[in-house]
């Protein structure tokens, strides 16, 4: 049995029963020595949390029986070797189970070995043309919809039945076949040491291939290679940021001599993204909560170069700070519902509730955002989240309480790119979305704070 199915098996453990998924693969992934091997922990791990809810549903149909009935490890088995039978055509059938019959017997349930074998032969037979819930036709009801797209696009009813209801079936159907698409790995070049056309180049000379992001102005989309294993990757050149994220700290638009505040910055990507702006006479303040969540902000920020960044641990809900800063980026701890496709199992491990509770912690991080503003100054709120809750109705709260702040436009700071101002709203607000941009669900909102 290889040893990438039995790490993928314990990523998998791991994260159902709660650990976040980039941890679960750094400790059982990283320490593999063949690089065929980590790709594989990373594929069956991330592909079998992706689609989850089919490979269940198909899961039942061949034992009979609902998941609740299998014991939690013959159920993590059987889930990975029906991923395998479904999405990995280099894998042989036979293969896939066999391997997964001797995984059975590897985590202590070999009494299990014929059941896993039973079901998975049967989910072999039609894995061609797996018996999920069929496209549904125009005019057809809601409940075949909702199936459809929770099961068959492998999505929470829950979040299925918002989108539809905000968007309609055809917009929700683009953002499921989005989601359910593994990323490509997006760069941002670091303006303090390369242009991005330099960085493309450099790359190519490593035999990594890229092209030119089309919305943000200093990414670069991965098409072959593996830039984080060349030399490239220890000289501060790039950092990995997806493309949405890049537009929210061009959005902050960093100036020479300002005062800037990223009050939400691990692990330092955007932090990083506005030192490029800045110059000598400005200061730019990287803060967190957390003394791990610091300590990896500082690694990250330094290995760019990024010498003068400020780093603080502080509270954000407890101004920290006098009214001085021109600028306070608050890129708030939220749902992650709008990276769903990079970090599949937050679909699963989010609930309704948490859309409330994540929105009450934003608005308190507002007000305190709010007091370190100087007259004059603005205030970036920005999500990764999809729904508004977390977004459009936390700033409208805001503005309500805070009658000192006021929306503005994006164009009213200064100039505006044109690929910028595509994604943005009409009321000033950036919104990515899959089928508009094809770009993860992010958010971002202006904020200035009147003069006295």
């Amino acid at each position: 049995m290889s040893v990438a199915r039995m790490a993928a098996y314990w990523v998998l453990r791991a994260v159902l029963e709660g650990e976040d998924l980039p941890r679960a693969l750094v400790r059982e992934r990283d320490s593999l020595v063949d690089p065929r091997d980590r790709a594989l922990v990373t594929e069956l791990s991330t592909g079998t949390l992706r689609w989850l809810a089919a490979l269940d549903y198909l899961i039942v149909r061949a034992s009979g029986r609902p998941t609740s009935r299998l014991d939690p490890e013959v159920l993590a088995v059987v889930r990975l070797g029906a991923y395998q039978l479904l999405h990995l055509d280099r894998i042989p059938a036979s293969a896939a189970v066999n391997e997964s019959v001797n995984l059975a017997k590897r985590v202590g349930k070999a009494s299990a070995a014929g059941l896993v074998n039973a079901v998975l032969r049967r989910v072999a037979q039609s894995a061609d043309a797996p018996p999920l819930p069929p496209p549904p036709p125009p005019g057809a009801s809601r409940a075949d919809q909702v199936a459809y797209l929770s099961i068959t696009g492998s999505h929470p009813a829950w979040l299925v039945e918002r989108w539809l209801d905000r968007i309609g079936f055809a917009r929700a159907d683009a953002w499921i076949s989005f989601n359910n698409r593994a990323p490509a790995l997006t760069l941002r070049a670091n303006r303090r040491r390369i242009t991005v056309d330099d960085l493309r180049g450099r790359l190519a000379e490593h035999g990594v291939d890229t092209t030119p992001t089309r919305w943000a102005r200093d990414g670069l989309s991965v098409v072959s290679g593996h830039p984080l294993r060349t030399p490239l990757a220890d000289e501060g050149l790039f950092v990995v940021q997806e493309e949405a994220s890049q537009l929210v700290a061009e959005l902050v638009a960093a100036r020479p001599g300002e005062r800037v505040l990223d009050a939400c910055a691990a692990p330092g990507g955007k932090t990083t993204a506005l030192d490029g702006g800045l110059d000598e006479d400005s200061l730019l303040v990287a803060a967190e909560f957390g003394a791990p969540r610091v300590a990896l902000l500082r690694r990250m920020v330094r290995a760019t170069g990024a010498e003068a960044v400020r780093f603080v641990r502080h509270d954000l809900r407890r101004a920290p700070f006098l009214p001085v800063f021109d600028c306070v980026l608050v890129d708030s701890p939220c749902s992650g519902l709008g990276t769903v496709r990079r970090d599949p199992e937050i679909r699963w491990r989010r609930q309704p509730e948490d859309l409330l509770r994540m929105a009450a912690l934003q608005r308190t991080l507002l007000q305190g955002a709010a007091a370190v503003v100087r007259p004059g100054g603005r205030l970036v709120y920005a999500t990764c989240s999809s729904e508004p809750e977390e977004n459009e109705e936390v700033v409208r709260t805001f503005l309500a309480d805070h009658p000192q702040f006021e929306s503005v436009h994006p164009e009213v700071m200064g100039p505006v790119r044109d690929e910028l101002r595509s994604v943005i709203t009409a009321d000033g607000c950036l919104t990515t979305t899959p089928d508009e941009h094809g770009l993860e669900l992010f958010f971002a909102a202006i904020l200035r704070r009147r003069q006295d």
